[in-house]
């Protein structure tokens, strides 16, 4: 990943960089911009999101309203953030309980969007609106009109005393919602800091993120809703060229991402994903979605690997021409016969075996710029000494503000006391409307003639 980094800085591209292990490929796309600073019209901001240090991390508000324009996009946020929370759903999009629980964060998102014109819009909000009891919740979200079609059904099964469906329904969504319930969290999503259209030529943009290996479960979610939503913006014309870097992509799910790589590339958008291994990403993306995301690539290129992977490589170089000769002997003489047989060019044994430093693959090339070798086998050169004095000279990651934990648990509370009071508001307006109140009469009539 460094020499993606490292060339697409030095070529002038925007970033957004998805980094693992947090600061490893962070302190490499911190110095490179220094370095080639000078070679941009407009210098890029470089900007960090990392939820262990505070103090060097920027703020940004995923669901801003600013870039939640339609209902649409409350529904692919939405979808993502449930998806990157429960990884098993991947394979069981379009079940019942799963779209349920897709509809209702969406209409979370939506209501708060059109609410006081989004002035609560943030995930944080998000959450803590979600985590309601229902008796406070529906009534206060059933007045925006645009989402009465999403909370029909769990309003109804409120009303019927339908439990353990409501439960069904909305339960694992708000489990799962749960575990992003943090102070820390809550600080990092709730500014706005920065926007996600990195590639703006007015104000380009260079984005890292940054991921923790023994939190991936929680930061990953979070991480997987920037990805989408960043995507999203950059993904239109008459932008700057840009490049997506993600390692480890499947410690993330980035929704749309095949749609984005077979759409984005046409308006310079490139996107590099590192994978350890395909069944590794079939596993967290589903069979189907993989495939399409590993076919649609343009360019492949790997190291050792085993299984599947290894077939794959070999599938994707293909079948070369190959002498053959045959030497048969016996009493009398001997014959020699040459021919030639089409056979895999790297068969999936060698590929297996790989030494390190050496890679195998495929690239493409355009009309323009014609390739004459488009699959190869060969070792990366790198001067080991050379990028070891560079690492050694590397500054690093600036502080960005000085902050404590008071401030950090300030924001948290305030973000529950703004929700508490927006529901108070509304249940206070709700309970001076005279058609309000019948129908909550109504409403407690039916329920104990049923009882």
């Amino acid at each position: 990943m460094r020499h993606f980094i490292t060339q697409h800085i030095a070529k002038q591209f925007t970033l957004f960089v998805y980094d693992y292990k947090f600061p490893d490929l962070a302190k490499i796309t911190y110095n490179h911009l220094i370095k080639h600073a000078d070679k941009y019209k407009v210098i890029p901001r470089f900007y960090v999101i990392n939820f262990d240090d505070l103090s060097r991390t920027h703020r940004c508000n995923p669901i801003s309203p600013a870039q939640m324009l339609e209902i649409a996009d409350a529904t692919e946020s939405s979808r993502t953030i449930m998806l990157a929370l429960n990884r098993e759903w991947i394979k069981k999009v379009g079940d019942f309980w799963v779209e349920s629980s897709i509809n209702f964060v969406t209409a979370v998102f939506w209501f708060l969007r059109k609410y006081e014109d989004g002035k609560y819009c943030t995930l944080p909000h998000a959450l803590e609106l979600a985590a309601l009891p229902y008796k406070d919740l529906f009534p206060v979200m059933a007045q925006e009109e645009e989402i009465s079609i999403l909370m029909d059904p769990f309003i109804s099964a409120w009303q019927n005393n339908a439990t353990e469906q409501l439960e069904g329904q909305i339960g694992s969504a708000k489990i799962g919602l749960a575990r992003l319930s943090s102070p820390q969290l809550y600080y990092v999503l709730s500014g706005n800091d920065f926007t996600l259209d990195i590639n703006n030529p007015a104000a380009p943009k260079i984005v890292v993120a940054g991921n923790n290996p023994q939190r991936q479960g929680i930061y990953g979610a979070v991480l997987s809703l920037y990805a989408e939503r960043l995507l999203k913006q950059i993904n239109q014309p008459g932008k700057l060229k840009s490049s997506v870097i993600v390692d480890e992509a499947p410690t993330i799910y980035i929704g749309g991402l095949d749609n984005h790589i077979g759409v984005a590339r046409g308006r310079l958008c490139s996107t590099t994903l590192g994978i350890q291994d395909i069944s590794q990403f079939r596993r967290d993306y589903g069979k189907e979605q993989a495939d399409v995301i590993v076919n649609t690539c343009a360019n492949i290129i790997s190291g050792q690997v085993l299984g599947d992977s290894a077939k794959l490589m070999s599938d994707r170089i293909g079948k070369i021409m190959q002498d053959r000769q045959s030497i048969s002997i016996n009493s009398s003489d001997t014959s020699i016969s040459n021919s030639t047989q089409l056979e895999v060019a790297i068969p999936p044994a060698k590929i297996a075996n790989l030494s390190s430093g050496h890679f195998v693959g495929a690239i493409a090339d355009t009309p323009q710029q014609e390739i004459e070798r488009k699959t190869f086998s060969a070792k990366i050169i790198n001067d080991h000494q050379a990028i070891a004095n560079e690492e050694a000279t590397y500054e690093e990651i600036p502080q960005i503000r000085t902050i404590d934990q008071s401030e950090v648990m300030d924001n948290y509370y305030q973000i529950k006391q703004d929700i508490k009071n927006l529901v108070q508001t509304e249940l206070d307006k709700l309970k001076n409307d005279p058609a309000f109140a019948q129908n909550s009469t109504d409403n407690q009539t039916q329920s104990a003639v049923s009882l």
